[in-house]
């Protein structure tokens, strides 16, 4: 009689860890099939300079950010190493970003203080502004052009951390490259979602930008075709510098195109595009096709 009840719960037992063995089995199929399944997530929208086997990120705000301090370089006829003190500093003042608070009474891009004669908080907080200031004082400064850049930035800023630049000079170089057309076709950005094209958004800001670098002729849509900018720049550095402006705002404006001379660049929710060669197009070196 023991022994049967023995055998007896043996059996059960060794029943109920074979179905749990058999559930945990089928929970792990049924976990990686779903896992498997399921469909990656979209890459982060963001935007990258890449040159040769380097390369650097920023985020759309920071982009556009910087893309702005590029063009109000490129309307004042700056050199490229002026767009990379510029960037070098607000990456370490306010990582690009044009923040309403700061130290005491710190703004903006710069992070600059109307106590110090910068300006009221409402002009420092319009970057197209205070970046004009940023140069301003960047321009006075000995051998700016040849100086060390974070020695530069530090002349400019009178910072407590007067140290502090040089961890971003290669980065900002880098981005300087790209944005400025010293390098041509090596900025793209990853463009999430469809945004409304806005034209007249785009030219505004790119007008307050490069002023008379460029000229912008605006041509509606119809049935036939979407609506697109002509860009007309001064060189072809300004001109590539404009195609990278105008990427940098596509996540915000709505572009799905950009040409300049035989390249173009197409927007993707997916990778990073690049710039490839195109034969149909009549666009020059100097003008940027940008199409909505």
């Amino acid at each position: 009689m023991n022994r049967s009840r023995t055998t007896l719960v043996a059996g059960i037992g060794i029943g109920l860890l074979v179905l749990a063995l058999i559930a945990g089995v089928v929970g792990i199929f049924s976990w990686a099939s779903s896992r498997w399944s399921t469909p990656p997530s979209p890459p982060d929208p963001v935007c990258e300079a890449t040159i040769q086997s380097q390369s650097a990120q920023l985020d759309p705000e920071q982009s556009q950010n910087a893309a702005i301090i590029a063009g109000v370089a490129a309307q004042r006829q700056l050199v490229p190493r002026a767009v990379s003190i510029a960037l070098t500093t607000a990456l370490q003042e306010s990582g690009l970003r044009n923040l309403d608070y700061g130290d005491l009474d710190s703004l903006g891009l710069f992070q600059q203080r109307p106590s110090m004669g910068w300006g009221t908080p409402e002009q420092i907080m319009d970057p197209y502004y205070s970046t004009g200031k940023f140069f301003d004082v960047m321009v006075t400064v000995d051998d700016w052009q040849t100086a060390d850049i974070g020695d530069v930035a530090q002349e400019v800023q009178r910072s407590g951390y007067p140290d502090a630049y040089e961890q971003h000079v290669d980065r900002a170089r880098l981005l300087a490259s790209a944005l400025s057309g010293q390098t041509p076709a090596a900025w793209s950005c990853i463009v999430q979602g469809s945004p409304t094209p806005d034209p007249a958004q785009l030219t505004s800001a790119m007008t307050q930008a490069y002023g008379s670098a460029i000229k912008v002729l605006s041509t509606p849509a119809t049935s036939a075709q979407p609506a697109s900018l002509t860009i007309a720049a001064t060189g072809d550095e300004v001109a590539w510098s404009a195609a990278a402006f105008a990427v940098s705002w596509a996540s915000q404006t709505g572009v799905s195109a950009v040409t300049v001379g035989q390249f173009q660049w197409k927007a993707s929710a997916s990778v990073l595009s690049g710039w490839v060669g195109v034969s149909d197009t009549s666009v020059d070196s100097e003008t940027v096709l940008v199409t909505f």
